[in-house]
């Protein structure tokens, strides 16, 4: 039996782990944590998505993409929020809550309405990892949820919020409209936090993930990008354990 939960221990936290995690693009970001934290410094939404180019480069391609940079938050921005929810009213750039990543909040933040208010919406946070990756331009990483409604924190009972649990399906939507916008010039992915069948965000919101971390690299200036940007492959085993994860997740999203 000893001999048995040894051989498990090693495969489930030191073999497979280290088989599906691939930096090969990026190097740079293989030590980095692959998650958010909330102000109260609890686990909050996983990174799954990634931006290569300056911070005028991503405002353009954003917009391009029909995605509006999020107001701060401030009282007037909170009371409009609260406006647009109650009374079905549109708010395009409403404010986003607050995630910290490295101790940092998040330096961008973009939405894509889903309806008349702010209730059910499409967003993203990024921050800045490295100011200088593989092609020597600033690497961006976010976290990409769909809002699907407003409710209280299942952790604090706060109002905030609720994420739908398919995240993979709102990172694979940015990626769709970057595309469509021709603001990109080549697609790439990277390990995240790994597959994830009952992670908890931190409004203790369940959510489901293959782990990985989708890159748009961006056109740089206002240059226009091919109608189809290539898509560089992760290694063998990594697209064999997304087939697979495939299967799995189509699954869970059918209950």
């Amino acid at each position: 039996m000893a001999s048995l939960v040894l051989a498990y221990l090693a495969l489930a936290y030191l073999f497979l782990p280290a088989l599906w995690s691939h930096h090969e693009r990026e190097p740079g970001l293989a030590s980095l944590p692959m998650i958010t934290r909330t102000s109260a410094d609890i686990p909050g939404d996983p990174l799954n998505v990634g931006l290569v180019g300056d911070k005028e480069d991503i405002v353009r391609a954003m917009t391009a993409a029909g995605w509006y940079a999020a107001d701060p938050v401030t009282l007037r921005s909170s009371v409009e929020i609260v406006g647009s929810v109650i009374l079905d009213r549109p708010y395009r750039d409403a404010p986003v809550s607050p995630l910290y990543y490295q101790g940092k909040k998040q330096q961008l933040a973009f939405e894509k309405p889903d309806g008349r208010s702010a209730d059910r919406r499409n967003h993203v946070r990024f921050w800045k990892v490295l100011e200088s990756g593989d092609d020597t331009r600033p690497v961006w990483l976010g976290s990409a949820t769909f809002d699907r409604g407003v409710g209280l924190s299942h952790d604090t009972g706060q109002v905030t919020h609720h994420i739908a649990s398919d995240i993979d399906a709102e990172r694979n939507l940015l990626m769709t409209d970057l595309r469509k916008a021709r603001v990109v010039s080549s697609f790439f992915q990277i390990s995240g936090i790994g597959p994830t069948l009952f992670g908890r965000n931190g409004g203790g919101d369940p959510y489901y993930t293959d782990g990985e971390i989708h890159l748009a690299v961006l056109m740089p200036g206002a240059a226009i990008g091919p109608v189809d940007p290539a898509t560089l492959p992760p290694p063998a085993l990594i697209a064999l354990k997304d087939t697979v994860w495939r299967s799995i997740s189509d699954q869970v999203g059918a209950r």
